[in-house]
């Protein structure tokens, strides 16, 4: 199940906390598939749903998820603390700070995070 809001003007498909890990780009392309037919801009992941992986960038996991959406044109937000992961990561503390300077690929504590966040960003 799926829950679709709107957060500031911008419709956003919130992906459930519960359900199988997204771990592929194909998985990336098909929560970009789902979220386009509800029309959302922008897609919110928590971050129960990403695979250690994922936060380990050697992988190249991150980087291959977050280029399906820069590709497809969606904006996405990792939602949850990761400050555990970030501070024992250095690269990956870089890559979120890197993320969160622009506006394809963010990671933020809350969905109230993400409502503040998208004021500026329309």
């Amino acid at each position: 199940m799926t829950d679709f809001a709107e957060l500031n003007g911008i419709p956003v498909y919130i992906v459930p906390a519960e359900g199988p890990s997204i771990k592929t780009g194909q998985d990336a392309v098909d929560l970009i598939s789902s979220a386009s037919e509800h029309r959302a801009a922008l897609i919110a992941i928590p971050v129960e749903r990403l695979g250690n992986d994922f936060f380990e960038l050697r992988t190249g996991v991150a980087g291959e998820i977050a280029q399906k959406f820069v590709i497809y044109q969606v904006r996405v937000a990792i939602i949850g603390g990761i400050s555990n992961r970030t501070a024992a990561s250095k690269s990956l503390a870089a890559f979120v700070l890197e993320s969160n300077r622009g506006n394809d690929l963010w990671f933020v504590g809350s969905l109230e995070e993400l409502e503040r966040r998208l004021i500026d960003v329309k």
